[in-house]
């Protein structure tokens, strides 16, 4: 489980930092894929190791593409609610060490459930990096972009890793 973990964790880290961040679409649009790191944590798992992980992938984030903290306090938010948000959507008869996926949650529970963690992890990540609210149609459109785009990512992600 540490050797899949820790591969995850470099592989999303390298196409974010050498490939995604140059990605800008109509100005509003960066998708964050390194939060995929997040979402499939078992169910029941550790909480702590969950932030742990988030903390120190968001950490990684700031370090190599310069957004001091922003990235890794919204890791370590979303890794927080994580455990919370997929217990909206698994049924309480699930078996405790379940992995969401679009093949046990449906794709309809899926996309709900990747779609309020991406769209909580842009909302904190838009306001602490901006922090003021004077362009507030750019910091909506940022995140509203940001939110469908890392979203679709994982979505067609998620879709071919588990055929």
């Amino acid at each position: 489980m540490f050797f899949k973990l820790f591969f995850t964790y470099v592989v999303l880290g390298i196409v974010q930092v050498f490939v995604l961040n140059r990605i800008s679409l109509l100005g509003c649009a960066t998708p964050f894929l390194y939060i995929y790191f997040i979402l499939p944590f078992r169910r029941n798992y550790p909480k702590w190791i969950i932030i742990l992980c988030g903390f120190i992938m968001g950490l990684s984030m700031d370090i190599f593409t310069n957004t001091p903290g922003v990235a890794a306090a919204s890791s370590t938010l979303l890794a927080f609610i994580q455990p919370f948000i997929l217990n909206l959507f698994v049924q309480k008869d699930s078996a405790d060490d379940m992995m969401p996926t679009i093949k046990v949650l449906g794709l309809r529970r899926y996309i709900s459930y990747s779609l309020i963690c991406v769209f909580i992890y842009c909302l904190i990540f838009y306001s602490i990096e901006t922090f003021n609210f004077f362009n507030w149609q750019q910091w909506l459109l940022d995140i509203a972009g940001s939110t469908i785009l890392t979203a679709l990512l994982i979505i067609v992600i998620e879709n071919v890793r588990k055929r």
